[in-house]
């Protein structure tokens, strides 16, 4: 089975460790709410965002995937834990391959969609701005570092 489909399909069965395996050793990833990770910090924002007994549904469809380069476009359905609103996040994720796994991941999605989402008025009113952007960055890489801390 090609790696997006392991990857995705592990995703969507909540397999942090299937999904773990789909990572290259050096790998980087990018997204709105963690801009640089490696490896070992992706595998565990994975187990960190899925560890949890929440409903959560993942629809995926690859768009392409080469021996190099691969697309997929992804959609998860899930509660934000903090606000307990309901999200529906539309992503695009793009990739370079190494020894067939990922190693590089780039997910693009809408972030003032999310936050008008995930955090309610607040989000709405002031979601777009370089603010609430960085605090939910900081946020984010202060419970992964807790979470990677045991």
């Amino acid at each position: 089975m090609p790696v997006l489909d392991r990857f995705y399909s592990a995703f969507a069965k909540k397999d942090c460790a299937a999904m773990g395996d789909c990572y290259h050793p050096d790998a980087q990833f990018s997204d709105p709410v963690f801009p640089q990770l490696d490896a070992a910090q992706v595998k565990a924002m994975w187990k960190m965002l899925l560890n949890n007994d929440a409903p959560m549904s993942v629809t995926f469809r690859v768009a392409e995937e080469g021996a190099r380069n691969g697309a997929c476009d992804w959609e998860a359905r899930y509660t934000f834990s903090t606000s307990e609103r309901p999200v529906h996040n539309i992503i695009h994720s793009k990739f370079e391959f190494r020894d067939g796994l990922i190693f590089r991941q780039r997910d693009v999605f809408d972030f003032w969609r999310w936050s008008r989402q995930a955090l309610g008025a607040s989000g709405l009113l002031l979601g777009w701005t370089p603010i609430v952007r960085n605090k939910v960055r900081a946020t984010a890489a202060a419970r992964l570092a807790k979470s990677m801390r045991g």
